[in-house]
């Protein structure tokens, strides 16, 4: 089948090369020609804009950072609107606004391009191993006919409901990974205080009723003091700002949503956006210190 896939980043590049994987013919498009390099490598063609992508493809997938960026891609001048066929299906495994995400696929219904909303969870890893859990909005039928090519690339697809269903589903997920990171870090930092080892802690807790996938990849990170980033704390930070707004237009509180949010808040202000998620832990550090006596 020929795929077009926009957006190979740390997400998108072995996304993508896992469709190649199958035997799938990709064309491919890139603001940063260096992200194109191993696509290339392994066959894939390129095209000069998003437009010149869908009329050369069935399928068209993008893996994008913020709705603004989807947007523009999809209906923006040169984008995927512009090119694509009747027919033609699009699927963002982007992490975006739901209410932006229906839009969106409302404006290609009207050029009969069907549109699945299916965001992903499972990290660079996940996405290398082609076993990201993929939550998907938008007609069944057309999830029937894409499944293939999900299984592609992840070892879970749920069919959550109508268009920016797939989305609704992520916001909550990313409240919930969210607010135990925060737990996480709070538990640890705890634990530091009382004079514990710390990676023990970790491990004891691992093997209780506190245990969570959280728990093990972030706790650990936490522990072990290492705060390269995986997925950058900044993409956190974008995820709870559509948490809270959906909160908000549906009147739901979110009482630890909002004080995990002040803490993504803060690595955000100290300009530690590129940061891991597991360096929220010293923010908290940072506010327990004991103050010095004179």
């Amino acid at each position: 089948m020929k795929i077009g896939f926009i957006g190979l980043g740390t997400m998108g590049r072995p996304m993508a090369l896992n469709l190649m994987k199958h035997q799938h013919q990709l064309t491919v498009y890139a603001r940063r020609e260096a992200s194109l390099g191993p696509l290339v490598d392994g066959g894939a063609a390129t095209a000069d804009s998003p437009a010149e992508v869908a009329a050369g493809c069935g399928v068209v997938f993008t893996m994008l950072t913020g709705t603004d960026d989807v947007e523009a891609v999809i209906l923006g001048a040169d984008g995927i609107a512009e090119g694509a066929r009747p027919g033609t299906v699009v699927i963002d495994t982007s992490t975006i606004a739901p209410a932006r995400t229906r839009m969106i696929g409302k404006q290609l219904e009207e050029g009969r391009i069907d549109f699945l909303d299916a965001p992903v969870s499972g990290g660079p890893q996940g996405a290398k191993d082609a076993s990201l859990s993929i939550m998907v909005g938008g007609k069944v039928e057309v999830l029937d006919r894409m499944r293939p090519l999900f299984d592609c690339i992840g070892t879970k697809v749920l069919h959550m409901g109508e268009q920016g269903a797939g989305q609704s589903t992520k916001a909550c997920h990313q409240l919930l990974l969210l607010i135990t990171a925060q737990g996480v870090a709070e538990a640890l930092t705890l634990a530091n205080r009382a004079g514990l080892d710390v990676q023990q802690v970790q491990q004891a807790m691992m093997g209780g009723m506190a245990s969570s996938r959280v728990l093990d990849f972030f706790g650990d990170r936490m522990a072990r003091r290492d705060f390269s980033a995986g997925i950058e704390s900044r993409l956190y930070h974008k995820d709870l700002d559509i948490v809270m707004q959906l909160a908000h237009s549906l009147g739901v509180s979110l009482p630890a949503g909002a004080v995990t949010m002040q803490f993504v808040n803060g690595l955000h202000g100290q300009r530690r956006g590129t940061d891991d998620l597991s360096s929220l832990i010293t923010l908290l550090e940072s506010l327990g210190e004991p103050s010095s006596t004179k």
